[in-house]
């Protein structure tokens, strides 16, 4: 392929793409891929996260501001370009049982029309690769469940020319992606900081994990891009309302990071290429000699 590659991004809420494959968007960045965030909500109903903020009349006022202000920080340091498609954020419901979803937010929206701004998205970007949440949003969040079903359907009809008429000139992605994550690779360090007698934040989780029987999902292909876990945090930490830089998130020293885990991971969910699996690039078998067929 000769074309510029492009990625797109497909994330719930402003924050998701700094926690979500951050760094390996900024490396493809810096080889000169075209790299775009779509993200679904503005957050609105997203709690303040850090104490340091939490309390400031202002900034509950005008949390929609605040966070769309903190995207623009954040996609300034990863160096992509984002677009939001315009959905309210859903909250995430608590107790048992559970309340009904607000009324109008993303999480109620019919997946065929909450799809056409994706499809539109698509059409105008041209992304050859996708990555989104996988079924379970990764986590039960209604919006990162929703965020999957759109990008399901939106994969589907971006390509056909007699889906969504108007939107555009049809255009067909050939990979699309999970954003993976691994119970292994939390034990692996867990077990790394507790060998070297470092503090790990991750017991407490870890047991959480193995009580509710979840399994790890599979993962296909791990990108090399711990020269650009310092950019991840710093768009993380742009987020304000929602990261404390003093927080468990950060308590890993980032040589550790580098040394025990220096890979992000996903998980291939379709591909019309052929691509050998394990990969390490989302862009295998678009930039580089296929070898044998492999699609889910």
């Amino acid at each position: 392929m000769t074309e510029q590659l492009r990625l797109m991004a497909v994330h719930a809420h402003p924050d998701d793409e700094s926690s979500k494959g951050a760094a390996t968007m900024a490396m493809y960045v810096s080889q000169g891929v075209d790299v775009l965030v779509a993200t679904c909500t503005g957050g609105e109903r997203g709690s303040i996260l850090n104490p340091k903020l939490q309390g400031d009349p202002w900034i509950e006022e005008n949390i929609h501001e605040v966070r769309s202000k903190e995207m623009d920080a954040a996609r300034e340091i990863l160096g992509v370009k984002q677009a939001w498609l315009g959905f309210v954020d859903s909250g995430l419901p608590e107790g048992d049982p559970l309340p009904p979803l607000p009324e109008g937010c993303f999480g109620l929206q019919d997946v065929a029309e909450a799809a056409a701004p994706l499809v539109k998205l698509i059409r105008e970007f041209r992304p050859h690769v996708i990555t989104t949440y996988d079924e379970n949003g990764g986590y039960p969040h209604p919006d990162h469940i929703m965020t999957h079903k759109i990008t399901m359907a939106a994969w589907d009809a971006a390509g056909d020319p007699e889906a969504y008429p108007g939107l555009g000139e049809p255009w067909q992605p050939s990979k699309l992606y999970y954003n993976g994550f691994t119970m292994n690779r939390i034990k692996t360090m867990h077990a790394y900081l507790t060998e070297h007698g470092i503090e790990s934040p991750y017991g407490e989780w870890i047991a959480g994990w193995e009580k509710s029987g979840r399994k790890d999902r599979e993962i296909t292909t791990r990108v090399r891009c711990d020269d650009w876990f310092e950019t991840r945090d710093r768009a993380l930490i742009a987020h304000a309302t929602q990261i404390d830089p003093d927080g468990p998130w950060f308590r890993v020293p980032l040589e550790v990071q580098k040394a025990v885990w220096p890979t992000e991971d996903f998980e291939l969910a379709r591909s019309l290429v052929d691509t050998d699996l394990p990969e390490d690039d989302l862009f295998a078998g678009l930039r580089t000699p296929a070898g044998s067929a492999a699609s889910a």
